[in-house]
């Protein structure tokens, strides 16, 4: 499917496992030049017991996790929609990645959390800008469980459908997204930084 425009836009969670992949997954479908990341030090998804969360390096493959929750619990794993997400996942992509070991550039960096954002623009700002390109780094708060993911996928697909209208995004994202803030009744936060 050809691009809708030719936006590159990155979704970024803690994990790179459900929020950033459910709305990678839905703006793809949309024709979006999308990819999504974690910022967090590992993958961390739940695990038997609220204390006990797996952990794995970034780069672990999503097939590997997927097997290794299988060993684990099946059970639990089914139940709680681990190995469905799992399945998800290595249909988009082969692993999670880490947002801080990314070199490509993107015009968008849609943020899941207000601390993920707070570490994609610490990050950003500690970079020497190669083209003083702008970026936007916009968060939308969205809760860590399936059900928020697929309600904030919807969200951000709206807001990057919303982006993609406009003929000059530097210009008038501030008035899309408070169009956007409005109609979602969530607070968004935006700030610009350079490639």
């Amino acid at each position: 499917m050809a691009p809708i425009n030719d936006l590159k836009i990155a979704v970024i969670c803690s994990s790179n496992m459900n929020r950033s992949m459910e709305a990678h997954a839905f703006l793809a479908k949309k024709g979006f030049d999308v990819k999504s990341y974690g910022t967090g030090d590992k993958v961390k998804i739940p695990g038997s017991a609220a204390d006990r969360p797996n952990i794995y390096e970034f780069g672990t493959s999503y097939d590997e996790i997927y097997q290794d929750l299988l060993i684990k619990d099946k059970v639990l794993y089914t139940q709680n929609g681990l190995l469905h997400t799992l399945e998800r996942n290595r249909r988009i992509k082969s692993h999670p990645e880490k947002f801080q070991e990314c070199k490509e550039k993107f015009d968008i960096l849609i943020t899941c959390e207000e601390r993920v954002y707070d570490q994609v623009l610490e990050y950003m700002e500690s970079q020497t800008p190669v083209d003083n390109s702008i970026v936007h780094v916009v968060n939308i708060d969205i809760q860590d469980n399936l059900d928020e993911a697929t309600i904030g996928a919807f969200l951000i697909s709206d807001m990057c459908l919303m982006m993609a209208k406009t003929d000059d995004l530097d210009n008038d994202i501030e008035e899309v997204l408070h169009n956007f803030e409005e109609k979602c009744d969530r607070p968004i936060l935006h700030s610009i930084v350079f490639n």
